[in-house]
């Protein structure tokens, strides 16, 4: 599977793209028709202490493509809501998944 990362905004970080590879490898070795992952890590100035990191998680599959959101304080509390979301979505892709 293939993960692309975009950043904007926001400097690059090893740290933050393994973190994140980890969450999305999870989710594909549990739905294995997920192709391609796009990730975007934001950075947004805004009057609430606990908002302005930004991702975004776009999955490709079968069918039309997945995507979350979630702005938090840090980007690892970002992600992890991002990954429980997709999580949600996948379920239910999988659950209309017919095979024959």
């Amino acid at each position: 599977m293939e993960i692309n990362f975009n950043y904007v905004h926001v400097s690059a970080s090893e740290r933050l793209e393994a973190f994140t590879t980890e969450k999305i490898n999870k989710l594909a070795n549990r739905y294995d028709f997920i192709v391609k992952a796009d990730v975007f890590f934001k950075k947004e100035n805004t009057s609430e202490p606990d908002t302005g990191m930004i991702a975004e998680i776009r999955l490709s599959a079968p069918g039309p493509r997945l995507f979350a959101e979630s702005s938090n304080s840090n980007f690892e509390h970002a992600v992890a809501e991002v990954a429980e979301q997709l999580k949600t979505q996948l379920e239910k892709r999988k659950a209309s998944m017919k095979t024959y």
